[in-house]
C-alpha cells in the first residue's frame, strides 16, 4: 500500500514544503491547516504535478473537539497513517516578559504545545493498531537556546523538545519512531505572523545573511523518514551558516 503522511500546518511555509517533498516521494497525504482555500490549492497542485492522492482536514489544532472529530471520522482507507509531521506552530510578538501580551501567550501555548498533543493523542491509536509509525515534530532552535524577548515562544518550543524525548521513550515498545527537527532562521510567513502582518518589520529579520528556506527543512524530514527500519534520527538541529546560535546572526554590511 502507498504510505500515508499526515502533516499539520500545510497552508504555507515549512508544512507546504514538506507536503511537496513527500508527494514527490510517492506518499498519499492528509493535509491539515486552518485555511481551507490554501490546502485545496495545494492538493490540486500536488495532484497535477505528482498524481498525489490527498485528503483535506481543515481544522485548527487548538480546537480539541475538532481534532477528535476529524481524526475519528477518517475513511477506513486513510486510517493507516505511516507518518505524522507535527508542523503547525507559530510565534506571536517579541517583547520582554513584563510587557508580554497574555493573549499572544495563550495562542502560542495552545498551538505549539496543546495542538501538538491533541493531534498526536488522536493519531497514536491508529499507529499502535498498525504496529508501526513515525512521528516527526518540528521544533525550533528556540527550544534549545533561549534568546532575548523570546520568553514564551522559547518555552513552548522547549516543551516540544521535552515531549519529543518523552514520546520516544513511551512509544519505542510498539515500535513507533519519534524524531525532531529544530531549525534556526527560516524565511517563511513566521515573522509576518509574529509581527501581526507588519511585512516591513518581518523582512528586516532576514536582511544581510543567507537564511534557511522551507525546502531545507523538508529535505531534512525526508532524510529522517528514509532511514532503514532499525535507524531513528532522534534530534536534528539545522542552522544557517551565519547563525551559530539562537540569538546571534552575522550579517553583511
Amino acid at each position: 500500500m502507498i504510505p500515508a503522511a499526515f502533516i499539520t500546518g500545510t497552508s504555507a511555509g515549512i508544512g507546504r514544503a514538506i507536503a511537496e517533498n513527500l508527494a514527490a516521494q510517492g506518499y498519499r497525504l492528509i493535509l491539515n491547516a486552518r485555511r481551507t482555500d490554501k490546502i485545496e490549492a495545494l492538493a490540486t497542485s500536488l495532484k497535477e504535478n505528482h498524481g498525489t492522492e490527498c485528503l483535506l482536514l481543515p481544522f485548527d489544532v487548538r480546537d480539541r473537539k475538532a481534532v477528535e472529530v476529524a481524526i475519528e471520522s477518517l475513511p477506513d482507507d486513510w486510517k493507516k497513517i505511516d507518518v505524522l509531521v507535527n508542523n503547525a506552530g507559530l510565534a506571536m510578538g517579541l517583547s520582554s516578559i513584563e510587557e508580554g501580551n497574555v493573549d499572544d501567550w495563550e495562542v502560542m501555548i495552545d498551538t505549539n504545545i496543546k495542538g501538538l498533543l491533541y493531534v498526536t493523542r488522536n493519531v497514536l491509536p491508529l499507529m499502535i493498531a498498525a504496529g508501526k509509525g513515525h512521528i516527526v515534530n518540528i521544533g525550533s532552535i528556540a527550544g534549545k537556546e533561549s534568546y532575548a524577548n523570546g520568553n514564551v515562544y522559547c518555552s513552548t518550543k522547549t516543551a516540544v523538545d521535552a515531549l519529543n524525548r518523552s514520546m520516544r521513550i513511551d512509544l519505542a515498545k510498539y515500535p513507533i519512531k519519534v524524531s525532531a527537527i529544530h531549525p534556526g532562521a527560516v524565511e517563511t510567513e513566521f515573522s509576518i505572523v509574529r509581527f501581526k502582518g507588519d511585512e516591513d518589520r518581518a523582512s528586516k529579520v532576514y536582511l544581510g545573511f543567507e537564511n534557511l528556506v522551507a525546502s531545507d527543512v523538508a529535505e531534512a524530514v525526508w532524510f529522517i523518514l528514509s532511514r532503514p527500519t532499525h535507524v531513528n534520527i532522534n534530534d536534528l538541529i539545522i542552522m544557517p551558516t551565519a547563525q551559530p546560535m539562537a540569538g546571534v546572526i552575522h550579517r553583511k554590511g
